[in-house]
């Protein structure tokens, strides 16, 4: 737990891999607490390119300048999550309408699990509204390096080529 007087928030995803949009939503969010928890969870509706352990160690080297910000994988409910940081407020990004539209639903359940803990809305900045984990997983054996540099952090391109070939 965290002292009660301190701004702590939650961020969670699943970050596979962690993208420049989400470097951004880190970065600007870092600045509204005092201290910001990356959480990374696991989606079994999505086939994971990275153990929960890799996802980890990427985003803690992708966000290694910002000084309050911890990374920490998780299972189970966001809103669990959070609690158990001593966070009152869960940050979410969102690029489009349709992550907003999506994220309602979210937002309205996780009212009802934990009323104590509120959603906020982080909107990517527009040169980063495109970019999805999703898109990377799509494109990225066919686009090159310097091509992948455009949507994610360099030390993320290296590991995805990694697991190109190992996989």
């Amino acid at each position: 737990m965290t002292n009660s007087d301190s701004r702590v928030a939650v961020y969670t995803g699943s970050f596979d891999p962690i993208t420049l949009g989400h470097v951004n939503v880190i970065e600007r969010s870092s600045r509204l607490v005092d201290k910001l928890i990356v959480g990374i969870g696991v989606n079994i509706e999505k086939q994971s390119l990275f153990t929960p352990s890799e996802r980890v160690a990427l985003v803690k080297t992708c966000v290694q300048h910002v000084p309050n910000v911890d990374v920490q994988a998780f299972s189970g409910l966001a809103v669990t999550f959070c609690r158990e940081c001593g966070a009152r407020v869960l940050l979410r990004g969102v690029r489009s309408l349709g992550d907003i539209e999506a994220e309602f639903t979210m937002i309205m359940a996780n009212r009802k699990l934990d009323p104590g803990i509120e959603t906020v809305l982080l909107m990517a900045d527009d040169q980063y509204s495109h970019i999805s984990s999703s898109l990377i997983k799509q494109i990225a054996a066919m686009a090159g390096d310097e091509e992948l540099a455009r949507f994610v952090p360099a030390g993320v391109v290296s590991a995805i080529r990694g697991k190109m070939t190992s996989g």
